[in-house]
């Protein structure tokens, strides 16, 4: 007698190997069996006629941090058969925090919608399991929150105390659980991080034997340097170590306006130094656009003395002309042309949303003023407006998720289509899945349906560290998901991004059965995993 048991289908199990037919029998909130389980009873039974079994699908790079504890269904992902996350990357995260409003700008998905009622990283964690996600969540500690509670000067270097502190500050996470840290080092809070304090927090990832997920410095013109620096921190805090560090180089393909051949030399260095001895990898995300806040713009000085000082900073001439000379992760997206930057999502003003920035401009001015005028819009709520840039070639994503080294990741935050995040938008959130199996296997026939399967499941397992999820065998966790591969894809747009993916019909998290028959059972079944303690 099983809990649960799923018949009927075609079983990829996540190892690369060719489906066969095969039922899976699931108790508490192991799988107990692979095989013919025709004669066996559960206390209940989901077909799978029809459809492919397979593991439930692993994002490994998610900025769901907050809108899980928003609204904990995580619809979006769900519905592409996604079971477990990986949070807490490029630098960016919920934990650990001081003052709300200072840490605001480096959450994705943040909103006065869930209370921030913890400061510890072990407190985020207990705050995320009392919401009781849908899917497992794993997280990694955002280097960004570091700085922003160690530094004094954002704007500088860490001095060695500094460093100190936020070494400290990323053991205590460490030893509650996180499974690594991230770095976004072309934003505001860590763009004058040094090499020195980065080793530092890397060393100390190592002896943990933790994950290295590196949003690098730069992702266009010096695209090839910084994927070297990424590797070279990473060698220092893998050298001498009775544990490994991983290095997970965070989509890793160059935005446009950089030099030509950018995106093999990114891919070269790290194969270089996985042939060296390092355990090294990378992730792709599914979309052509890159997305951000349109706040990092701004370097820390626009928002001193509040809103009325940033607003009258944004519409004096003066100010706007220091603005201009700031570098920023906007400035590279206007590397590509102001025509190819838009702004995404606008609630100060909705009639723009969906305009580019050339198009926004003034007459006499240009695209910076079009992004001064926005901000000023939204002096009030700074971090909502959101921008795109059209920075990648679809040739080149498809290509890059092929190769051996490269997991997929949605980059977005976990959304819905109702409930409290029915408003919010974010590229990837609704589409990556789909979109990466349509590619790579539908349309394309890149990859078989087991190296698929395998690409989505046991490889970000591995990477990320997760023993005891990825493939279906027996005493594994039964994260599962049953869908039609000819019929998984996603419908998502540009213009009408919140659709939800077709194909899937169950998805089981540790037993519970979250999706039935293409509908949420209303069950979540996820678990906050802690490193060493899952």
């Amino acid at each position: 007698m099983f809990d649960l048991l799923i018949t009927g289908g075609m079983v990829a199990d996540g190892t690369g190997a060719t489906p066969r037919r095969a039922d899976v029998g699931v108790s508490g909130g192991h799988i107990e069996a692979v095989g013919r389980l025709s004669d066996s009873q559960a206390e209940h039974t989901l077909n799978a006629t029809g459809a492919l079994v397979s593991p439930g699908f692993i994002d490994i790079h998610s900025h769901s941090d907050f809108t899980l504890l928003v609204d904990p269904r995580a619809q979006s992902q769900v519905f592409q058969g996604v079971t477990t996350e990986m949070i807490g990357n490029c630098g960016h995260g919920c934990a650990p925090i001081g003052d709300t409003e200072k840490f605001a700008g480096n959450i994705y998905g943040y909103s006065r919608r869930a209370e921030v009622a913890w400061k510890s990283f072990a407190g985020y964690l207990d705050a995320l399991e009392q919401a009781a996600p849908a899917v497992n969540v794993a997280s990694l500690v955002p280097n960004g929150n570091l700085r922003l509670l160690a530094v004094d000067d954002a704007s500088k270097a860490a001095s060695p105390g500094e460093t100190a502190h936020m070494v400290r500050l990323l053991e205590e996470a460490l030893g509650s659980g996180a499974w690594g840290f991230s770095t976004g080092l072309e934003y505001p809070a860590e763009a004058a991080a040094s090499e020195a304090e980065l080793a530092a927090l890397c060393r100390a990832v190592a002896a943990h034997g933790g994950l290295y997920a590196a949003h690098t410095r730069n992702r266009e013109t010096r695209a090839v340097e910084a994927v070297q620096e990424a590797v070279r921190l990473a060698k220092s805090g893998a050298s001498g170590r009775e544990e490994r560090l991983k290095l997970q180089v965070s989509h890793i393909i160059p935005r446009r306006g950089g030099p030509a051949g950018s995106l093999a030399g990114c891919i070269e260095a790290v194969e270089q130094a996985r042939g060296r001895g390092l355990d090294a990898a990378f992730d792709s995300h599914t979309r052509l656009h890159g997305i951000t806040n349109l706040s990092n713009a701004l370097p820390a000085w626009a928002s001193e003395g509040g809103t009325a000082a940033l607003r009258r900073r944004l519409g004096d001439r003066a100010a706007r002309a220091r603005l201009r000379k700031h570098s920023s992760i906007i400035s590279s997206f206007a590397l590509g042309g102001w025509e190819r930057v838009s702004l995404y999502t606008s609630p100060a003003r909705p009639e723009i949303a969906g305009r580019s920035f050339a198009s926004l401009a003034p007459p006499g001015g240009d695209g910076w003023d079009a992004v001064f005028d926005a901000l000023r819009d939204h002096a009030d709520d700074p971090h909502a407006p959101l921008v795109i840039c059209l920075s990648y070639d679809e040739a080149e994503v498809i290509e890059t998720m092929s190769h051996e080294l490269c997991t997929i990741g949605s980059d977005a935050t976990s959304l819905a289509v109702d409930g409290p995040l029915a408003g919010e938008a974010f590229l990837g959130a609704f589409t990556w899945a789909g979109w990466a199996w349509r590619k790579l296997v539908t349309e394309s026939r890149r990859l078989t349906v087991g190296q698929a399967v395998a690409k989505l499941t046991s490889a970000p397992a591995e990477r990320m560290g997760l023993r005891d999820r990825g493939v279906i065998a027996n005493g594994k966790r039964a994260d599962v998901a049953v869908f039609g591969p000819a019929s998984f894809r996603d419908t998502g747009t540009l213009e009408s991004p919140n659709r939800l993916a077709q194909g899937v019909r169950h998805v089981v998290v540790n037993g519970t059965v979250t999706l039935e028959d293409g509908r949420l059972t209303g069950k979540r079944g996820g678990q906050v995993l802690r490193r060493g303690k899952s």
